[in-house]
C-alpha cells in the first residue's frame, strides 16, 4: 500500500510540475539605447547605416524570451559609410523615396515574433514576420539573449531580408536580369541590439 501511495505521490507531483503555469514578464523596448544597423550591398560595394526603433515589446517565459513585437521609425533611417554631405543626402533620399521604402506613405515597419525556439544556454531561434511597406514576409534567425535584473538585452547578427517580397524592386538582377554592374543585392542585411525593461 505504501509503494502505492508513494507512486500516486510522485506521479501527482509531477503532474503538477509539468503542467506548471510559465512565469511570465513584460519588457517594453528602450528606443535610445536599442538600434538596428542596416547593409545593403550592390556589385561595386556596399552602404550601411543605421534605423531606430519606435516601440515595442518582449515577453519572457521563465526568463526566456518567447513573444513580443516592434515597430520600427523608418525616416530615421542614416548612413555610416559616406562622408560627402551631398552623396550622403542624395542617398538617404532615395532610400526613403518609393523607389526603397516609400517613408512618406510607410513611416513605419513592424515585426512580430510567431515562434521561439531553445537551441542553448541564451541561444533562440526566432521565427516571425516581418511587414515594410504594407507588405508581409516570414523570417528567421538566431539570437542570443540575457535577463539582468529588470533589464533584457538580446542580439541577432546577419538577419536576411529579401527585399523584393516588399515590392522593392529598383536594381534588382532577378527582376532585372539585364541590368549589369547596377544591380543591388535583393538582402538586405539587419544587425539587431535591442534593450528592454520592465
Amino acid at each position: 500500500m505504501k509503494k502505492i501511495s508513494l507512486l500516486t505521490i510522485g506521479l501527482a507531483v509531477t503532474a503538477l510540475l509539468a503542467f506548471r503555469a510559465a512565469k511570465t514578464e513584460t519588457f517594453k523596448i528602450d528606443t535610445q539605447k536599442s538600434n538596428i544597423e542596416w547593409t545593403g550591398k550592390k556589385v561595386l560595394g556596399e552602404h550601411h547605416g543605421d534605423i531606430k526603433l519606435a516601440s515595442g515589446t518582449i515577453i519572457t517565459e521563465d526568463n526566456v524570451p518567447a513573444k513580443g513585437s516592434f515597430a520600427i521609425n523608418m525616416s530615421s533611417i542614416s548612413n555610416r559609410d559616406l562622408t560627402d554631405a551631398d552623396s550622403k543626402g542624395k542617398l538617404l533620399g532615395h532610400l526613403k523615396s518609393d523607389d526603397f521604402f516609400g517613408v512618406a506613405k510607410f513611416p513605419e515597419a513592424q515585426f512580430a515574433i510567431t515562434k521561439v525556439t531553445k537551441s542553448g544556454n541564451g541561444t533562440i531561434v526566432v521565427a516571425g514576420n516581418i511587414t515594410i511597406k504594407g507588405l508581409t514576409s516570414a523570417i528567421s534567425f538566431p539570437a542570443t539573449y540575457s535577463v539582468n535584473g529588470n533589464t533584457l538585452t538580446a542580439k541577432a547578427a546577419n538577419v536576411k531580408v529579401d527585399r523584393t517580397k516588399h515590392d522593392i524592386k529598383y536594381n534588382s538582377k532577378t527582376i532585372f536580369s539585364s541590368i549589369g554592374d547596377k544591380a543591388i543585392d535583393d538582402e538586405f542585411i539587419l544587425d539587431i541590439s535591442l534593450v528592454a525593461t520592465k
